[in-house]
Protein backbone atom coordinates (compact mmCIF):
# COMPACT_ATOMS: atom_id res chain seq x y z
CA UNK A 1 0.00 0.00 0.00
CA UNK A 2 1.34 3.69 -0.84
CA UNK A 3 2.20 5.73 1.81
CA UNK A 4 -0.20 7.49 3.91
CA UNK A 5 -0.58 9.53 6.94
CA UNK A 6 -1.91 6.55 8.66
CA UNK A 7 1.14 4.42 7.15
CA UNK A 8 3.06 2.27 10.01
CA UNK A 9 -0.60 2.31 12.43
CA UNK A 10 -1.66 -1.63 12.93
CA UNK A 11 -5.27 -2.04 14.11
CA UNK A 12 -6.95 -4.83 15.19
CA UNK A 13 -10.59 -4.88 14.41
CA UNK A 14 -13.45 -6.96 15.82
CA UNK A 15 -16.26 -5.03 14.78
CA UNK A 16 -19.17 -5.76 12.23
CA UNK A 17 -21.81 -4.35 10.01
CA UNK A 18 -21.18 -1.00 9.90
CA UNK A 19 -20.42 1.84 12.98
CA UNK A 20 -17.01 -0.05 13.72
CA UNK A 21 -16.26 -0.94 10.31
CA UNK A 22 -16.94 3.10 9.02
CA UNK A 23 -14.46 3.74 11.67
CA UNK A 24 -11.53 1.39 10.65
CA UNK A 25 -12.53 1.79 6.90
CA UNK A 26 -11.58 5.89 6.89
CA UNK A 27 -8.28 4.53 8.86
CA UNK A 28 -7.28 1.56 6.13
CA UNK A 29 -8.15 4.55 3.48
CA UNK A 30 -5.66 6.79 5.30
CA UNK A 31 -2.71 4.17 4.62
CA UNK A 32 -3.56 1.93 8.40
CA UNK A 33 -2.81 -1.85 8.43
CA UNK A 34 -6.52 -3.22 9.42
CA UNK A 35 -6.71 -6.90 10.23
CA UNK A 36 -10.29 -7.68 10.42
CA UNK A 37 -10.75 -10.31 13.18
CA UNK A 38 -14.15 -12.37 11.78
CA UNK A 39 -15.76 -14.95 14.09
CA UNK A 40 -16.54 -18.29 12.10
CA UNK A 41 -18.19 -19.78 9.97
CA UNK A 42 -19.80 -16.62 8.72
CA UNK A 43 -17.83 -14.21 9.72
CA UNK A 44 -19.08 -10.70 9.50
CA UNK A 45 -22.54 -10.38 9.30
CA UNK A 46 -22.30 -8.20 6.24
CA UNK A 47 -21.34 -10.43 3.96
CA UNK A 48 -24.66 -11.54 4.28
CA UNK A 49 -26.21 -8.09 3.27
CA UNK A 50 -27.65 -7.36 0.26
CA UNK A 51 -26.86 -6.84 -2.75
CA UNK A 52 -24.79 -9.61 -3.38
CA UNK A 53 -22.98 -10.87 -6.68
CA UNK A 54 -21.56 -13.89 -7.05
CA UNK A 55 -21.40 -14.58 -3.19
CA UNK A 56 -20.15 -11.52 -2.38
CA UNK A 57 -21.93 -8.49 -0.82
CA UNK A 58 -21.73 -4.96 -2.26
CA UNK A 59 -22.38 -4.01 1.07
CA UNK A 60 -19.74 -5.72 2.58
CA UNK A 61 -17.51 -4.42 0.08
CA UNK A 62 -18.03 -0.71 0.81
CA UNK A 63 -17.30 -0.99 4.10
CA UNK A 64 -14.16 -3.57 4.16
CA UNK A 65 -12.04 -2.26 1.10
CA UNK A 66 -8.59 -2.71 2.22
CA UNK A 67 -9.01 -4.76 5.42
CA UNK A 68 -7.19 -8.25 5.79
CA UNK A 69 -9.74 -10.57 7.17
CA UNK A 70 -8.29 -13.73 9.63
CA UNK A 71 -11.12 -15.88 10.55
CA UNK A 72 -10.32 -17.38 14.30
CA UNK A 73 -12.36 -19.02 16.79
CA UNK A 74 -11.90 -16.30 19.75
CA UNK A 75 -13.36 -18.75 21.66
CA UNK A 76 -10.90 -21.71 21.46
CA UNK A 77 -7.99 -21.55 23.83
CA UNK A 78 -5.70 -21.63 20.73
CA UNK A 79 -7.81 -19.09 18.76
CA UNK A 80 -7.23 -16.72 22.02
CA UNK A 81 -3.85 -17.41 22.10
CA UNK A 82 -3.23 -16.44 18.75
CA UNK A 83 -5.46 -12.86 19.69
CA UNK A 84 -3.54 -12.37 22.42
CA UNK A 85 -0.57 -12.67 20.27
CA UNK A 86 -1.66 -9.83 17.90
CA UNK A 87 -2.90 -7.35 20.85
CA UNK A 88 0.65 -6.87 22.08
CA UNK A 89 1.72 -6.01 18.16
CA UNK A 90 -0.82 -3.21 17.42
CA UNK A 91 -1.61 -0.21 18.05
CA UNK A 92 -5.35 0.01 18.33
CA UNK A 93 -7.95 -2.73 18.93
CA UNK A 94 -11.53 -1.72 18.15
CA UNK A 95 -15.26 -3.92 19.04
CA UNK A 96 -18.34 -3.06 18.60
CA UNK A 97 -19.66 -6.15 20.48
CA UNK A 98 -22.55 -5.85 22.94
CA UNK A 99 -21.22 -4.48 26.26
CA UNK A 100 -19.69 -6.93 28.55
CA UNK A 101 -19.07 -9.36 25.72
CA UNK A 102 -15.23 -8.60 24.69
CA UNK A 103 -14.55 -8.99 28.31
CA UNK A 104 -16.03 -12.35 28.52
CA UNK A 105 -14.14 -13.42 25.28
CA UNK A 106 -10.78 -12.52 27.05
CA UNK A 107 -10.17 -8.83 25.06
CA UNK A 108 -11.58 -6.88 26.94
CA UNK A 109 -9.73 -3.54 28.03
CA UNK A 110 -8.21 -4.57 31.09
CA UNK A 111 -6.69 -7.66 29.19
CA UNK A 112 -5.49 -5.66 26.26
CA UNK A 113 -4.11 -3.44 28.66
CA UNK A 114 -2.42 -5.78 30.67
CA UNK A 115 -0.75 -7.44 27.30
CA UNK A 116 -0.03 -4.03 25.35
CA UNK A 117 -0.05 -0.74 27.67
CA UNK A 118 0.60 1.38 24.64
CA UNK A 119 -2.72 0.15 23.32
CA UNK A 120 -5.49 2.29 22.84
CA UNK A 121 -8.86 0.61 22.65
CA UNK A 122 -12.29 1.33 21.16
CA UNK A 123 -15.52 -0.13 22.24
CA UNK A 124 -18.58 1.27 20.35
CA UNK A 125 -21.93 0.31 21.30
CA UNK A 126 -25.82 1.63 21.35
CA UNK A 127 -25.53 2.76 24.67
CA UNK A 128 -22.25 2.94 25.99
CA UNK A 129 -20.78 0.67 28.32
CA UNK A 130 -22.35 1.43 31.73
CA UNK A 131 -25.77 3.16 32.49
CA UNK A 132 -29.39 2.07 32.71
CA UNK A 133 -29.90 1.30 28.98
CA UNK A 134 -26.23 0.03 28.67
CA UNK A 135 -27.78 -4.05 29.04
CA UNK A 136 -30.64 -3.13 25.92
CA UNK A 137 -29.37 -4.52 22.21
CA UNK A 138 -29.91 -1.71 19.73
CA UNK A 139 -29.41 -0.15 16.74
CA UNK A 140 -29.08 2.73 14.45
CA UNK A 141 -32.43 4.02 14.94
CA UNK A 142 -33.20 2.55 18.57
CA UNK A 143 -30.27 4.79 19.69
CA UNK A 144 -32.06 7.65 17.29
CA UNK A 145 -35.26 7.55 18.85
CA UNK A 146 -34.02 7.35 22.44
CA UNK A 147 -31.99 10.25 21.61
CA UNK A 148 -35.19 12.37 20.90
CA UNK A 149 -33.79 12.28 17.21
CA UNK A 150 -36.63 10.35 15.51
CA UNK A 151 -38.77 12.20 17.39
CA UNK A 152 -38.06 15.99 15.44
CA UNK A 153 -38.54 14.54 11.63
CA UNK A 154 -41.43 14.52 9.99
CA UNK A 155 -44.83 16.60 8.92
CA UNK A 156 -46.07 19.12 12.50
CA UNK A 157 -48.90 16.90 13.97
CA UNK A 158 -47.76 13.74 11.84
CA UNK A 159 -45.42 10.61 12.74
CA UNK A 160 -42.45 10.45 13.24
CA UNK A 161 -40.59 9.32 10.44
CA UNK A 162 -37.20 6.80 9.61
CA UNK A 163 -34.57 8.88 7.44
CA UNK A 164 -33.12 5.89 4.83
CA UNK A 165 -29.21 5.83 5.70
CA UNK A 166 -27.52 5.19 8.67
CA UNK A 167 -26.44 8.47 10.24
CA UNK A 168 -26.32 7.09 13.49
CA UNK A 169 -23.52 4.27 12.69
CA UNK A 170 -21.62 6.00 10.07
CA UNK A 171 -21.09 9.14 12.34
CA UNK A 172 -20.27 7.43 15.35
CA UNK A 173 -18.13 5.44 13.25
CA UNK A 174 -16.44 8.99 12.27
CA UNK A 175 -16.28 10.33 16.24
CA UNK A 176 -14.33 6.84 16.72
CA UNK A 177 -11.86 7.50 14.31
CA UNK A 178 -11.60 11.18 15.47
CA UNK A 179 -11.00 9.84 18.96
CA UNK A 180 -8.45 6.66 18.59
CA UNK A 181 -6.72 9.62 16.52
CA UNK A 182 -6.37 11.45 19.29
CA UNK A 183 -5.67 9.13 21.51
CA UNK A 184 -2.86 7.45 19.51
CA UNK A 185 -1.61 11.69 19.83
CA UNK A 186 -1.51 11.18 23.31
CA UNK A 187 -0.26 8.00 23.56
CA UNK A 188 2.79 9.69 21.21
CA UNK A 189 3.58 12.30 23.76
CA UNK A 190 3.22 10.14 27.19
CA UNK A 191 3.74 6.44 26.36
CA UNK A 192 0.04 5.17 27.58
CA UNK A 193 -2.77 3.71 26.51
CA UNK A 194 -6.26 4.75 26.30
CA UNK A 195 -9.64 2.92 26.27
CA UNK A 196 -12.37 5.23 24.41
CA UNK A 197 -16.36 4.65 25.13
CA UNK A 198 -18.50 5.24 22.00
CA UNK A 199 -22.25 5.29 22.33
CA UNK A 200 -24.20 5.83 19.31
CA UNK A 201 -26.72 7.63 22.21
CA UNK A 202 -24.06 10.10 22.47
CA UNK A 203 -22.93 10.86 18.60
CA UNK A 204 -27.10 11.27 18.07
CA UNK A 205 -26.95 13.62 21.59
CA UNK A 206 -24.78 16.05 20.44
CA UNK A 207 -26.27 16.25 16.68
CA UNK A 208 -29.19 18.68 18.71
CA UNK A 209 -27.27 21.91 17.31
CA UNK A 210 -30.60 23.72 19.49
CA UNK A 211 -33.20 21.60 20.66
CA UNK A 212 -31.72 20.42 24.00
CA UNK A 213 -30.43 23.77 24.42
CA UNK A 214 -33.95 25.68 23.43
CA UNK A 215 -36.13 23.17 26.15
CA UNK A 216 -33.28 23.81 29.18
CA UNK A 217 -34.11 27.77 28.17
CA UNK A 218 -38.06 27.59 27.78
CA UNK A 219 -39.10 24.55 29.45
CA UNK A 220 -40.85 24.08 25.58
CA UNK A 221 -40.08 20.84 23.12
CA UNK A 222 -39.56 21.53 20.23
CA UNK A 223 -40.66 19.12 17.98
CA UNK A 224 -41.22 18.28 14.32
CA UNK A 225 -42.13 20.85 11.99
CA UNK A 226 -41.88 19.06 8.47
CA UNK A 227 -40.38 21.29 5.66
CA UNK A 228 -39.57 24.47 7.53
CA UNK A 229 -37.44 24.70 10.38
CA UNK A 230 -39.47 26.29 13.47
CA UNK A 231 -36.63 28.41 14.52
CA UNK A 232 -34.97 30.14 11.18
CA UNK A 233 -37.13 31.38 8.25
CA UNK A 234 -36.76 30.55 5.99
CA UNK A 235 -34.91 27.40 5.77
CA UNK A 236 -36.79 24.75 4.29
CA UNK A 237 -37.97 22.79 1.13
CA UNK A 238 -40.17 24.28 -1.56
CA UNK A 239 -41.60 22.86 -4.39
CA UNK A 240 -39.96 23.49 -7.95
CA UNK A 241 -40.94 23.04 -11.06
CA UNK A 242 -38.67 19.54 -11.40
CA UNK A 243 -37.57 19.11 -7.68
CA UNK A 244 -38.38 20.30 -4.51
CA UNK A 245 -35.74 23.05 -3.82
CA UNK A 246 -33.98 23.78 -0.30
CA UNK A 247 -33.55 27.35 0.29
CA UNK A 248 -31.58 28.74 3.53
CA UNK A 249 -31.60 32.59 4.40
CA UNK A 250 -29.89 34.03 7.29
CA UNK A 251 -29.80 37.63 8.60
CA UNK A 252 -27.46 39.05 5.92
CA UNK A 253 -29.00 36.67 2.85
CA UNK A 254 -32.41 38.18 3.12
CA UNK A 255 -31.94 41.48 1.27
CA UNK A 256 -30.50 39.70 -1.75
CA UNK A 257 -32.82 37.47 -1.43
CA UNK A 258 -35.89 39.96 -1.55
CA UNK A 259 -33.96 41.75 -4.88
CA UNK A 260 -33.62 38.69 -6.37
CA UNK A 261 -37.48 38.11 -6.45
CA UNK A 262 -37.74 41.04 -7.48
CA UNK A 263 -39.23 42.71 -3.98
CA UNK A 264 -36.05 44.83 -2.59
CA UNK A 265 -38.38 46.62 0.08
CA UNK A 266 -39.39 43.48 1.70
CA UNK A 267 -35.87 43.71 2.55
CA UNK A 268 -36.17 46.44 4.45
CA UNK A 269 -40.08 45.68 5.41
CA UNK A 270 -40.24 45.98 9.58
CA UNK A 271 -42.31 42.82 9.64
CA UNK A 272 -39.65 40.24 7.86
CA UNK A 273 -36.34 42.41 8.85
CA UNK A 274 -35.16 40.70 11.02
CA UNK A 275 -34.96 36.50 11.65
CA UNK A 276 -37.58 37.11 14.49
CA UNK A 277 -40.00 38.56 13.01
CA UNK A 278 -39.89 36.18 9.68
CA UNK A 279 -40.53 33.39 12.20
CA UNK A 280 -43.49 34.69 13.57
CA UNK A 281 -45.13 35.44 10.32
CA UNK A 282 -43.36 32.45 8.49
CA UNK A 283 -46.77 31.19 6.99
CA UNK A 284 -46.22 34.39 5.16
CA UNK A 285 -42.82 34.54 4.14
CA UNK A 286 -42.74 30.65 3.01
CA UNK A 287 -45.88 31.89 0.83
CA UNK A 288 -44.33 34.78 -0.79
CA UNK A 289 -41.05 32.60 -1.74
CA UNK A 290 -43.39 29.50 -3.12
CA UNK A 291 -45.30 32.17 -5.21
CA UNK A 292 -42.01 33.56 -6.90
CA UNK A 293 -40.80 30.35 -7.40
CA UNK A 294 -43.69 29.21 -8.92
CA UNK A 295 -43.54 31.75 -11.29
CA UNK A 296 -40.50 30.94 -12.88
CA UNK A 297 -39.95 28.74 -15.86
CA UNK A 298 -38.00 26.11 -14.38
CA UNK A 299 -35.95 25.12 -11.49
CA UNK A 300 -32.54 25.53 -13.34
CA UNK A 301 -33.77 29.55 -13.85
CA UNK A 302 -34.87 29.44 -10.11
CA UNK A 303 -31.72 28.26 -9.10
CA UNK A 304 -29.86 30.34 -11.32
CA UNK A 305 -31.29 33.72 -10.20
CA UNK A 306 -30.53 32.36 -6.32
CA UNK A 307 -27.36 31.32 -7.04
CA UNK A 308 -26.60 34.44 -8.80
CA UNK A 309 -27.39 36.47 -5.36
CA UNK A 310 -25.43 33.75 -3.45
CA UNK A 311 -28.77 32.82 -1.61
CA UNK A 312 -27.76 29.17 -0.32
CA UNK A 313 -29.81 26.80 -2.06
CA UNK A 314 -29.92 23.24 -3.61
CA UNK A 315 -32.39 21.20 -5.63
CA UNK A 316 -33.34 17.76 -3.76
CA UNK A 317 -31.58 15.44 -5.61
CA UNK A 318 -32.21 11.59 -6.46
CA UNK A 319 -29.67 8.90 -5.89
CA UNK A 320 -29.00 8.76 -9.17
CA UNK A 321 -28.48 11.95 -9.87
CA UNK A 322 -26.21 12.16 -6.96
CA UNK A 323 -24.07 9.57 -8.68
CA UNK A 324 -24.33 11.28 -12.14
CA UNK A 325 -23.39 14.83 -10.65
CA UNK A 326 -20.14 16.17 -12.49
CA UNK A 327 -19.02 17.79 -9.13
CA UNK A 328 -19.45 14.36 -6.97
CA UNK A 329 -17.43 12.97 -10.18
CA UNK A 330 -14.98 15.39 -9.98
CA UNK A 331 -13.94 15.66 -6.39
CA UNK A 332 -14.34 11.98 -5.96
CA UNK A 333 -17.43 12.22 -3.65
CA UNK A 334 -18.92 9.14 -5.38
CA UNK A 335 -16.23 6.93 -6.84
CA UNK A 336 -16.17 3.64 -9.07
CA UNK A 337 -14.50 1.01 -7.97
CA UNK A 338 -13.88 -2.34 -9.47
CA UNK A 339 -13.75 -5.82 -7.50
CA UNK A 340 -13.13 -9.19 -8.97
CA UNK A 341 -16.75 -10.87 -8.09
CA UNK A 342 -18.94 -7.87 -7.50
CA UNK A 343 -17.06 -5.97 -10.72
CA UNK A 344 -17.51 -1.77 -11.33
CA UNK A 345 -19.79 -0.33 -8.32
CA UNK A 346 -20.27 3.25 -7.53
CA UNK A 347 -19.53 3.72 -3.93
CA UNK A 348 -19.52 6.84 -1.74
CA UNK A 349 -15.78 8.12 -1.25
CA UNK A 350 -13.44 8.95 1.01
CA UNK A 351 -14.80 12.29 2.75
CA UNK A 352 -11.05 13.01 3.98
CA UNK A 353 -8.99 15.18 1.80
CA UNK A 354 -5.31 15.64 2.70
CA UNK A 355 -2.88 18.14 0.98
CA UNK A 356 0.29 15.72 0.92
CA UNK A 357 -1.80 12.41 -0.01
CA UNK A 358 -3.75 10.58 -2.28
CA UNK A 359 -7.23 10.53 -2.43
CA UNK A 360 -9.74 7.35 -3.25
CA UNK A 361 -6.58 4.83 -2.79
CA UNK A 362 -7.08 1.75 -4.66
CA UNK A 363 -7.94 -1.24 -2.35
CA UNK A 364 -9.22 -4.66 -2.51
CA UNK A 365 -11.63 -6.76 -0.85
CA UNK A 366 -10.14 -9.81 0.97
CA UNK A 367 -13.09 -12.94 1.08
CA UNK A 368 -13.19 -14.80 4.54
CA UNK A 369 -9.88 -15.56 6.03
CA UNK A 370 -8.03 -14.63 3.22
CA UNK A 371 -4.98 -13.22 5.04
CA UNK A 372 -4.87 -15.94 7.88
CA UNK A 373 -1.52 -17.15 6.94
CA UNK A 374 -0.20 -13.72 5.98
CA UNK A 375 -1.22 -11.93 9.22
CA UNK A 376 -0.16 -15.48 11.49
CA UNK A 377 3.50 -15.21 9.68
CA UNK A 378 4.42 -12.08 9.17
CA UNK A 379 2.94 -10.57 12.49
CA UNK A 380 3.60 -13.42 14.95
CA UNK A 381 6.39 -15.38 12.99
CA UNK A 382 4.00 -18.71 12.92
CA UNK A 383 5.46 -21.29 10.31
CA UNK A 384 3.31 -22.65 7.77
CA UNK A 385 3.08 -25.83 9.60
CA UNK A 386 1.83 -24.32 12.83
CA UNK A 387 -0.39 -22.62 10.65
CA UNK A 388 -1.79 -25.53 8.56
CA UNK A 389 -2.17 -26.99 12.02
CA UNK A 390 -4.84 -24.50 13.13
CA UNK A 391 -6.60 -24.84 10.21
CA UNK A 392 -6.75 -28.19 10.91
CA UNK A 393 -8.20 -27.69 14.58
CA UNK A 394 -10.89 -25.60 12.97
CA UNK A 395 -8.87 -22.18 14.76
CA UNK A 396 -8.17 -21.00 11.55
CA UNK A 397 -11.43 -20.90 8.90
CA UNK A 398 -11.74 -19.53 5.64
CA UNK A 399 -14.57 -19.59 2.96
CA UNK A 400 -12.99 -18.05 -0.86
CA UNK A 401 -17.02 -17.90 -2.33
CA UNK A 402 -17.78 -14.87 -0.12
Amino acid sequence: MQQHILSGFKILDFTHVLAGPTATRLMVEMGAEVIKVELPPSGDSARLLPTIINGRSAYYVQQNRGKKSVCIDVKSPRGLAVIEGLIKQVDVVIENFSPGAAGRLGIGWKRVHELNPRAVMCSISAFGQQGPLSVLPGYDYIAQAYAGVTGMIGEAGGPPVLPMLALGDVNTGVHAACAIGFALLHRERSGKGQYIDMALLDMYAHSHELNIALYSMTGKSPSRAGHHHYAVCPLGLFKGKEHYLCVITLETQWGPLCTAMGHPELGRDERYNTNARRVERAPEVIAMIQAWIDSMPNDEATLAVLEAARVPCAPVLTIEEVVKHPHMQQRGTVRQINDPKVGTVTLPGMPLHFSDFPHNIPLDTSHLGENNAEVLSSLLGYSTGEIEALETLGVLQSNSAT
